[in-house]
């Protein structure tokens, strides 16, 4: 799931996202979004299976340039789709290559002038490793993911005088081919300083089905408005985990509307 953010759609005088997933707030009919992110990640140790830090064998890093991209179809319809290439290495694997191609469509179920609702059921086709040989880590042959995103926005008013903000969960089942599921829960709030300023605070959470791996990650970005064009920046920082690196490093991402 990990979105890079939600994005604005504007429902006069309200703070509607605007994201790098659609989530509650799917795009209307005939207008989309471009996103190209740059994540680069580092860990030099991890959690162990009883959540405590230990040192790894060696540094362990995931570094991917991807694309997402969404357009409305109707006006509860959005289709979705996602690709990356990754490249990664750590004491027991070198690898590179495509990563899976996601296509999928979110489902408006429910809106109101201040919150929504939406479902979404996507495919992914596995990655293609490169170098060693290996398959891109994570990811099965053949993976089904459904989710529901439920978003709320306030305009300032009212009893919690949040300014022009946000707050989306998101919640989703990842059917992966030949590896464990995952449960993942994502909560996003953001919040609008002007007109051209927004900052977005995040936190990605999962677990495999195994009793394995789990892991609980935040990311704080600055997202800066240029007419049809926005630029993000942030850092993602581990917060806890289960038999998974701690890893940390910066994220970047150009966002095209049209």
């Amino acid at each position: 799931m990990r979105p890079v953010a939600a994005l604005l759609t504007g429902v006069a005088a309200v703070a509607v996202p605007v994201g790098a997933n659609a989530g509650a707030w799917a795009q209307p009919k005939g207008m989309g979004q471009v996103i190209v992110k740059y994540e680069d990640m580092r860990a030099e140790d991890g959690f162990d299976p009883d959540g405590e830090r230990a040192d790894l064998p060696a540094e362990r890093r995931d570094a991917s340039a991807g694309v997402f991209a969404e357009y409305g179809l109707t006006e509860r319809l959005t289709l979705q789709f996602k690709g990356d290439w990754q490249d990664g290495r750590d004491a027991f694997v070198d690898y590179e290559g495509r990563g899976p191609l996601e296509l999928g469509v979110t489902w408006k179920a429910w809106r109101k002038p201040q919150a929504a609702i939406s479902l979404y059921a996507g495919y992914a086709a596995g990655g293609e490793g490169r170098n060693a040989g290996y398959a891109t880590p994570g990811v099965g042959e053949h993976d089904l993911e459904v989710r529901v995103s439920l978003g709320a926005s306030f305009n300032g008013s009212g009893r919690w005088r949040l300014g022009r903000s946000f707050v989306e969960l998101q919640a989703a089942r990842r059917m992966r081919d030949g590896l464990p599921d995952e449960t993942r829960a994502d909560l996003t709030f953001g919040r609008h300083l002007g007109s051209r300023w927004m900052v977005l605070n995040q936190i990605y959470s999962g677990a495999t089905d195994d009793g394995g791996a789990r892991w609980a990650q935040t990311e704080t970005s600055i997202v800066r408005t240029f007419g049809p064009w926005r630029v993000q920046a942030g850092w993602r920082t581990p917060l806890a985990g289960r038999e998974t690196p701690a890893s940390k490093g910066p994220i970047i991402a150009l966002w095209r509307s049209f």
